[in-house]
């Protein structure tokens, strides 16, 4: 299908150019252009010997300390990699994450706002850490940004590699505070709504995606990207009294679990059950476009600091591995 599309691209610039030549069409060329996907290092194939686990030492923030300024372990994703190693995986069973460049970055976020992260400012009131805004930017983008843009990149690779092997797990990303044109919560860039709109342009066949948000904090960035996309399905759950208590984005929830302070886990549990229950019943219900590898959602389970991707076979059953 996406060989098709771009042919009759090329096959329609084609045309515009010839026109243009006798004096019209050529000021549409670059609409056309704009079409194709771009080139991007992301989607290129993973050795079969590596486990479809994503990571890079590059996710882990350290800096003269200001990193432990914010109560967010901005090393967290180095010890879970440790721990990993320790009991399961060697380095060369992981699957090292590219960073995102400028032209992956621009299918979800408006030139606009990423213009806005070459100020030093607006990063320190993202990330939550007051004295970045003392640094040049060029630090900021090499000692912050860098690492956040090397695991949004992970995010979109793991989306693929769910894909292709049936499970994924990026050690980083899942920054659900931050959409198309804003961040926040220490999110900078909407890792997830790429790699869902990767998916849709690039992979045959996954035409809907379901984003589970467990994070104590509701996932407003991903959100306010899908409001008015009838093809994701969001269910999240979240503490309701704190933050980003975004009311506009709440509306954009499918599936919404409001959680008060100071729940257990048996009450947790029970709430979750009755929910996934309900979201199975969903999945299985949805008109899925059945491909040659039979794939038509792509869940996403999401929070800061991970983001763990999974494809759903045809009736839906995978979501819970059962056999």
């Amino acid at each position: 299908m996406l060989t098709e599309k771009l042919d009759v691209c090329c096959k329609i610039e084609l045309l515009l150019h010839e026109l243009g030549k006798a004096g019209g069409g050529k000021q549409m060329l670059p609409f056309i252009s704009a079409m194709k996907p771009h080139r991007t290092e992301l989607y290129q194939d993973v050795p079969s010997t590596c486990w479809p686990i994503v990571y890079s030492p590059d996710y882990n923030i350290t800096f003269m300390g200001l990193e432990k300024l914010h109560p967010f372990d901005a090393g967290k994703w180095g010890k879970v990699i440790d721990f990993l190693k320790e009991k399961l995986v060697v380095d060369d069973l992981i699957v090292q994450a590219r960073e995102a460049t400028e032209d992956d970055l621009l299918v979800v976020h408006t030139r606009r706002y990423l213009n806005k992260l070459k100020w030093s400012f607006v990063v320190a009131t993202i990330t939550e850490i007051p004295p970045v805004l003392f640094l040049p930017n060029f630090l900021v983008q090499r000692k912050v940004l860098k690492p956040l843009r090397t695991q949004t990149g992970g995010t979109i690779m793991a989306g693929k590699l769910a894909v292709d092997r049936g499970w994924a797990i990026n050690v980083g990303g899942g920054f659900h505070h931050c959409s198309s044109d804003k961040g926040g919560g220490f999110c900078a860039y909407a890792d997830i709504t790429l790699a869902i709109k990767f998916l849709f342009e690039r992979v045959q066949g996954v035409s809907k995606a379901t984003i589970i948000d467990l994070d104590a904090h509701q996932g407003n960035g991903h959100e306010r990207d899908f409001m008015d996309d009838s093809r994701v399905y969001i269910m999240d759950a979240y503490n309701r009294y704190i933050y980003p208590g975004d009311g506009f984005a709440k509306r954009a929830i499918k599936r919404k679990v409001e959680l008060e302070w100071g729940t257990e886990d048996t009450e947790y549990l029970q709430k979750m059950v009755i929910h996934w229950e309900d979201l199975l019943f969903h999945l299985r219900s949805l008109p899925l476009e059945r491909s040659a590898e039979g794939l038509g959602v792509v869940w996403f389970s999401a929070g800061r600091g991970y983001c763990l991707n999974c494809n759903i076979s045809f009736d839906g059953t995978e979501l819970f591995g059962k056999e």
